[in-house]
């Protein structure tokens, strides 16, 4: 089947692509990237208001936590990040 009609049939039925040629879903598919990039500023906006401190890489886990949250619907409140926040400072 020609690519071009795959594109078209996940388009036209709202499927993923590579769902129909492997079964499993792309990575990028669904991701709220706006809502993702709110969150980072956010985040960044707060830490630098406080003149806090921490890893990048505990920044992400913040981060992936709280797009997580956003994913499943569940509401992150400012106590939800400070707390999290506190959990990985140095």
């Amino acid at each position: 089947m020609p690519v071009e009609a795959l594109v078209a049939m996940g388009e036209r039925f709202e499927v993923d692509v590579p769902w129909l040629l492997l079964g499993t879903k792309s990575i990028r598919a669904g991701h709220d990237f706006d809502a993702l990039k709110h969150i980072e500023s956010s985040l960044d906006k707060h830490l630098t208001d406080e003149g806090i401190k921490i890893k990048s890489e505990k920044r992400g886990a913040i981060v992936a936590r709280w797009y997580q949250s956003h994913v499943e619907g569940r509401e992150v409140t400012d106590d939800d990040v400070h707390t999290w926040i506190e959990l990985v400072r140095e």
